[in-house]
């Protein structure tokens, strides 16, 4: 891969962009965890093919219209030469930049795959995962424990259905009980907003500051307020859980300049250069 060697793609030209911020954040990762970072994720499904982005874990996915909106930006102004897949990349960058996150290069040069399949997703780290399960889907992509714990930490943005967790309040172990490694106090707050079978309403992963890039969300993980059991599973390691207490007690120190250099990492992830792949002309269709 090159180094960068495009001017920063502005992402301040749409309004919505602190609502998109996470959801555009999402998307690059659960493009690079399947397949690897190549695009594959915009593909739409066909007569004879379900892509990825109609598989359960991306039904949620939201921001489409902003790659697809970058990507005819920058045809027009060079045609064939820029990857979906690198704007993707770049345009997570500049979503968390536009939030005052941290700004990290993006390495270019990526190619656009020409295969996408739904049943590909069950590489996506899910949010019920216990600590031995993330640490292997993350070493399985060459990510280590440190990187799990460090982007993990990018749910300091964005909402979740409550349909993510609420076995977590109401039948955790099969018996309607709630989990013991969830905060009471915290369990009483989303039940309130969560009803059984709820599969609309949003919570904020991070209540309070869910729209600012910050390292609240180790404090929240640390008092067992983390919303997904991914998120209490941190506690589970001592590595993963060093680095929660490190950050909930000593805000500011490393987190920002830590999930930049991981972002590049995961950036990294399986991508297809030289003759490999393809440029899109539309990141939803192959050419």
């Amino acid at each position: 891969m090159q180094k960068p060697s495009l001017e920063r793609l502005r992402f301040n030209t749409f309004p919505e962009h602190q609502l998109l911020t996470a959801p555009l954040l999402r998307m690059h990762f659960h493009d690079c965890f399947v397949r690897g970072c190549d695009g594959s994720v915009l593909l739409k499904s066909t007569k004879n093919n379900q892509a990825e982005k109609d598989a359960v874990p991306n039904l949620s996915l939201r921001g489409y219209h902003v790659i697809d909106a970058v990507k005819s930006a920058v045809e027009k102004k060079c045609p064939g030469v820029v990857s979906c897949a690198d704007v993707l990349a770049l345009v997570a960058r500049d979503a968390v930049v536009q939030i005052k996150g941290p700004f990290w290069d993006v390495p270019t040069g990526r190619r656009d795959g020409r295969v996408s399949i739904a049943s590909e997703t069950r590489d996506l780290p899910p949010p019920f995962g216990n600590i031995t399960l993330l640490k292997q889907m993350f070493a399985a992509k060459g990510l280590s424990v440190n990187d799990l714990v460090v982007l993990s930490g990018g749910h300091t943005i964005g909402t979740s259905h409550c349909s993510s967790f609420d076995s977590r309040l109401y039948n955790f172990s099969g018996k309607g009980d709630t989990d013991p490694a969830l905060d009471p106090n915290y369990v009483a707050h989303l039940k309130r907003k969560c009803k059984p079978g709820d599969n609309t309403t949003l919570v904020e992963m991070d209540p309070g500051s869910f729209r600012t890039f910050d390292e609240d969300y180790y404090t929240l993980v640390s008092k067992r307020r983390g919303l997904f059991q991914s998120d209490a599973a941190l506690l589970n390691d001592s590595e993963t859980k060093a680095y929660v207490k490190l950050q909930a007690t000593t805000h500011g120190s490393t987190f920002a300049k830590d999930f930049a250099k991981s972002m590049v990492k995961m950036g990294e992830i399986g991508v297809l250069t030289g003759n490999s792949g393809e440029i899109r002309k539309r990141c939803a269709f192959v050419n």
